[in-house]
């Protein structure tokens, strides 16, 4: 029989990709290209989800 496997949990934002280095197009003075790290908003750079149950609401 076929084996269930969890489901991971996975960010919807950044559909698991968390950071990301983006190249800003100038060159530093070693000739490499300047890079920035950027890391999604809404999982804050984990790659995945928070439950439901934990998200806390109101006050």
């Amino acid at each position: 029989m076929a084996q269930h496997t969890p489901t991971a949990r996975i960010c919807r934002v950044c559909d698991g990709f968390a950071a990301v280095a983006i190249t800003t197009g100038t060159r530093l003075p070693d000739g490499s290209r300047a890079t920035l790290r950027v890391t999604c908003p809404t999982c804050k750079g984990t790659g995945r989800s928070v439950p439901t149950a934990l998200v806390r609401a109101g006050r």
